[in-house]
């Protein structure tokens, strides 16, 4: 079964969707990357309802059919807050089984964050291609203007610059994120900004994670670099790591995909 749902956080209206199969003994919670939206991860919901996991997601401020400004959020703290209103849906939606967060890109770096800097009853978390330091080093004067316009002018947003090509091998999924419209390319520095230090700030206090966790990464990435997945991991020895030779950035989207749901369903079946 699949339904929609609406809810109201810090005066924003958030959309959010969920698939339940008829018997299930856990909740998924997923966090979507920059750009994107909770829909791109339907195929990966209908895969785990197949193993009696409920599914449920939103779109992140500025994203989907979420409300607000494409592109920004009021503050990294406002990022928090709606995941912890969220897990509170969550209950009210799907009962109080096992809850478990899984995050992607963006949505890694803001549910490994969630984990560490707050007091929850999470069981674990699965982050794909976690945003924890950029595969690229942007030019200095470009981070510098950021740092300028997050001062005064914070809901300013610019281009992405992400290259479509970079997120799949396989062509059909490049021109199905190109062609979505709910996909868009804006920023403004409290996604791009304020992510990297908190990504920087995630590697540094992995050991503060006191749940399991799963990450899984490709080598190929050419957007997020898996060394700082590589690190955080090796900052925490609890941490369950898996990297995938040539993968992409969307590894539920690339040449791997079918290892890759089948190796975050294998996971949270033993967590469970």
């Amino acid at each position: 079964m699949h339904s929609t749902i609406q809810f109201k956080h810090n005066e924003t209206e958030f959309f959010g969707q969920y698939w339940k199969p008829q018997n299930y003994k856990a909740s998924v919670i997923i966090l979507h990357g920059l750009g994107e939206h909770s829909g791109r991860f339907s195929h990966v919901a209908e895969e785990l309802i197949k193993h009696d996991f409920a599914v449920i997601a939103f779109d992140h401020y500025g994203h989907g059919k979420t409300k607000g400004k494409r592109g920004h959020n009021p503050g990294y703290n406002a990022v928090m807050s709606s995941i912890a209103a969220f897990i509170k849906k969550t209950e009210e939606v799907l009962g109080e089984f096992p809850m478990f967060l899984y995050g992607h890109s963006m949505g890694g770096n803001a549910v490994l964050n969630y984990m560490i800097s707050s007091t929850n009853n999470i069981k674990g978390v699965v982050a794909t291609s976690p945003f924890l330091k950029l595969a690229f080093e942007p030019p200095k004067w470009k981070l510098s203007l950021g740092k300028v316009i997050q001062k005064i002018a914070p809901a300013l947003t610019l281009d992405n610059e992400v290259d479509p090509n970079f997120i799949s091998r396989i062509p059909k999924e490049v021109k199905k994120y190109q062609d979505d419209p709910l996909v868009h390319s804006r920023v403004s520095p409290n996604f791009s900004l304020v992510f990297i230090e908190k990504g920087a700030y995630a590697i540094e206090n992995a050991s503060k994670l006191n749940k399991p966790a799963l990450l899984l990464h490709g080598k190929d990435d050419k957007l997020i670099s898996y060394l700082g997945s590589e690190e955080f991991a090796k900052n925490n020895p609890s941490i369950s790591l898996k990297l995938y030779d040539q993968g992409y950035h969307e590894l539920h989207n690339d040449l791997c995909k079918d290892q890759v749901i089948q190796d975050i369903i294998t996971w949270l079946k033993t967590q469970v």
